[in-house]
């Protein structure tokens, strides 16, 4: 009986559909209307100086959308990022 019905683990199919459902732009990303103006403010603001975005901290608890915002940033600012985990 090596057929399990739930595995620890995701599969690739579940892992592109947890994907395909994370917000891409920040006009997708639902909720925190204050951090998102302040965020859209500092990216315009890095795009008209052509240079890189100024250092941004986000912090708290897993399960925020920190990493989220953190794609979101890379999305909108036209660059790759890598994520990296500390330790917990």
């Amino acid at each position: 009986m090596s057929d399990r019905l739930v595995s620890p683990k995701m599969s690739e199919e579940e892992q592109a559909i947890e994907t395909s459902l994370r917000p891409r732009r920040l006009s997708e990303y639902i909720g925190q209307e204050k951090i998102k103006e302040n965020l859209s403010i500092l990216l315009e603001a890095a795009r008209r100086r052509n240079e890189s975005v100024d250092h941004v901290l986000l912090y708290g608890p897993p399960g925020l959308g920190k990493t989220t915002l953190c794609n979101i940033i890379s999305v909108e600012m036209g660059v790759s990022m890598k994520t990296t985990s500390g330790p917990a």
